[in-house]
């Protein structure tokens, strides 16, 4: 971006870290960090991981999660985003949350930073799930000592998986 988009001219600036602005018109546009959940859906021993179908990290192994809307919690987007990715039905308060993490999401040249939260979804039983084909292309129930956190996609879960297996 180089035009401002208030006044026009070709005098926007980008510190390099969050923040555009233009000395002409005083025009600022934070580009601050995106919230996104991932979730640790557990059935016993056993982790339900995703193996994404699109890019980023096509192929790699992944927790069912994603962005959060505007206006929706991190619970919120929990639930939505597993309805969404596997038509999986769970309530805002069925989530625990696991801890936060810092990531570099980089889509379509851009480098997006995100505030991961990690949540638990424990059952009581495996559902049968129907995938969002466009985004999963399989999902596998693993247990701890399977998980590879080389295999996985995103350097926050690689980081988070190092941790809670150490468990």
């Amino acid at each position: 971006m180089r035009f401002c988009p208030q006044c026009g001219k070709k005098s926007l600036r980008w510190d390099g870290e969050k923040k555009w602005d233009c000395p002409d018109c005083d025009f600022v546009l934070f580009h601050n960090c995106a919230a996104a959940v991932a979730v640790v859906v557990k059935c016993g021993e056993e982790i339900l991981l995703t193996r994404r179908n699109q890019e980023p990290c096509k192929g790699k192994l992944d927790l069912a999660g994603g962005f959060s809307d505007p206006g929706e919690s991190a619970e919120e987007t929990c639930a939505r985003e597993l309805r969404e990715e596997l038509k999986l039905e769970a309530a805002p308060g069925d989530f625990k949350i696991l801890c936060t993490m810092h990531n570099v999401y980089h889509y379509k040249g851009i480098d997006y930073n995100t505030l991961d939260i990690f949540f638990e979804l424990n059952l009581a039983e495996k559902p049968d799930l129907t995938l969002a084909e466009e985004e999963i292309g399989e999902v596998l129930w693993l247990k701890k000592s399977e998980i590879k956190p080389e295999e996985i996609a995103f350097e926050s879960q690689k980081k988070f998986f190092r941790e809670y297996l150490a468990q």
